[in-house]
């Protein structure tokens, strides 16, 4: 992994580019994702939605594929592991709560955007 310092200044510049909010990602805590980025048995786009930090999770929820809402579609992974699982995300976890990402072919198509229901109830 990227020094950490030196992740941070990436992950404001990328939060300077889109013109968003830069709140620190904590990597020792966990972020929701879905199976089968974890077994790396999925196809592009990778999406990212930023919610509010509770209970020992940075907000981050992640996944590709269809999305499910079944109590078991995330799975919790400290974020530290995502150099490992999903590398093409780390600049981006600076973005702050409502912050969305999608990430296609294969990191060349990226569109960043925030949506603010992400932060209702």
């Amino acid at each position: 992994m990227k020094e950490n310092n030196e992740l941070i200044e990436v992950q404001k510049q990328i939060c300077d580019k889109y013109g968003l909010k830069f709140e620190p990602c904590e990597l020792d805590l966990k972020v929701g994702i879905s199976l089968n980025i974890i077994e790396k048995n999925y196809e592009m786009p990778i999406y990212a939605s930023r919610l509010r930090a509770e209970n020992g999770t940075n907000g981050w929820y992640i996944y590709a594929g269809d999305y499910s809402d079944a109590d078991d579609f995330f799975k919790p992974l400290h974020a530290s592991h995502l150099e490992e699982f999903c590398p093409l995300l780390l600049p981006y976890l600076g973005l702050a709560p409502g912050s969305k990402v999608l990430i296609a072919e294969n990191g060349n198509y990226v569109d960043v955007w925030e949506d603010l229901s992400l932060l209702e109830s």
